[in-house]
């Protein structure tokens, strides 16, 4: 079976995390500062605060902003639910805009109608590593001078004109054993404010800057030396890794050719990265998945509900409208894209989804 995902571990790897056990140094140290320092330069911003995963990178993200109780977070209803669950954390509602049917990212157009008098921030989502249209929704955010907190946990070195996701407000990111590049796990926070990095590290520690002295409420979200010493050296293979997935993305939209089957859509503008290449499959998805899996092909579904349908939301009655994300749902499948396919695995999954019997739709939208 060729898996969905597969991380990629070296001798790199293994030997950074030796010489960290060797220096007797394990917990937050010089490796994390390094690899704050490194992720910064790649993501175009001043500052990168690392924390112990993608979910904590929301949550303080957030709560720096002192969004709260009362408080409103416009954001997208297709995700994995760590990014609405991050604003139920600090007490805010998450309130869900429907998404583009093209990207499946968070639809510009529909925002401005969701903003109220208590809304306090817009969490844009990149989605399976394509940026969201980040200009509109720049734009917005200036008018009505909301912050933006950039959902970028699939996304690393994915750029919206040529700049890097991360860098338009603050950026959040997950560095989980199947993301692009991986410390385990782990998080990054970007921006470019100082004022608001400062805070990250405090809120990251206890509320500590001189230890035993504790300034603010904080918690303990720190990442530890041994798995910034793993994100380092994945750093260095982000770029080849990512030609790769590219490359391996545009194999299978050129290859596959069913009258039932949608690839993937990017935006001219952007640069995809593809954590996930997910099609859309019109007609029987679950005989379409166990054909596939059949041929040796594996397969993943991101997302099969989405977050306002979770029992978790429904309980709380936080509802929302949204009929493109409710349809796509029903119809996306991820395949494998990552850097360590073969050509013949390629070819192997570009002959399956052209194989698969499944009736087509009078309307592909």
């Amino acid at each position: 079976m060729i898996p969905v995902a597969r991380p990629l571990i070296g001798r790199e790897e293994e030997e950074a995390v030796l010489a960290v056990l060797r220096s007797g140094i394990i917990a937050q140290g010089p490796e994390v500062e390094r690899f704050e320092a490194e992720f910064a330069a790649l993501c175009g911003t001043r500052y990168a605060v690392a924390v112990m995963n993608g979910t904590t990178a929301l949550y303080l993200a957030l709560l720096a902003h002192n969004i709260g109780p009362g408080d409103e977070v416009i954001t997208t209803p297709f995700s994995f639910i760590a990014t609405a669950n991050s604003i139920l954390m600090t007490g805010a509602t998450p309130v869900f805009v429907d998404i583009d049917p093209q990207t499946y990212n968070i639809n510009p157009d529909l925002i401005a109608a969701a903003i109220t008098s208590r809304t306090r921030a817009i969490m844009p989502v990149h989605l399976y590593g394509q940026p969201a249209d980040m200009t509109p929704i720049m734009e917005l955010a200036r008018r009505y001078h909301l912050a933006v907190i950039e959902d970028a946990a699939q996304a690393i070195g994915a750029t919206d004109h040529g700049k890097p996701v991360g860098s338009f407000g603050v950026g959040c990111f997950s560095l989980y054993a199947t993301k692009n590049v991986t410390s385990g796990e782990g998080g990054m926070i970007t921006t470019n404010d100082p004022a608001l990095a400062d805070r990250l590290r405090l809120l990251r520690s206890h509320g500590s800057r001189v230890r035993y002295y504790h300034e603010l409420l904080g918690y303990n979200f720190r990442m530890t030396d041994i798995q910034a010493a793993i994100g380092r050296a994945q750093l260095k293979k982000c770029e080849r890794f990512t030609a790769q997935r590219i490359a391996n993305a545009a194999f299978l939209s050129a290859h596959i050719r069913h009258p039932a089957v949608i690839t993937p859509f990017a935006r001219p503008e952007v640069r995809h990265v593809f954590h996930q290449y997910t099609i859309r499959v019109i007609g029987n998805r679950d005989s379409a998945i166990k054909q596939l899996n059949a041929a040796g092909v594996g397969t993943a579904i991101f997302y099969p509900l989405p977050i306002p349908q979770q029992p978790l939301y429904r309980k709380l009655g936080i509802e929302a409208e949204t009929p493109v994300a409710d349809r796509i749902a029903q119809e996306i499948i991820a395949l494998p894209v990552h850097p360590a396919l073969s050509n013949d695995e390629l070819h192997q999954i570009a002959a399956a989804v052209n194989a698969l019997a499944v009736s087509e739709s009078v309307a592909i939208a």
